[in-house]
């Protein structure tokens, strides 16, 4: 089985729920990936996120 392309590149299938409202009100889970790793918003520290001036800005 070959993968789906769009516009000539392959691209990853859409893992949305086909009857799901994604414009309602709700808690979303965001995933921001940054260069080389870094962590611009902040870190985890004893289970607890601190955020950096960055990730106060994001929030």
């Amino acid at each position: 089985m070959t993968q789906p392309k769009f516009k000539n590149k392959y691209r990853v299938e859409s893992t949305r729920l086909p009857n799901r409202d994604y414009g309602a009100n709700g808690w979303y889970f965001v995933t921001i990936c940054t260069k080389k790793s870094i962590d611009y918003f902040g870190c985890v520290v004893s289970g607890q996120m601190q955020l950096s001036p960055i990730g106060e800005i994001a929030k």
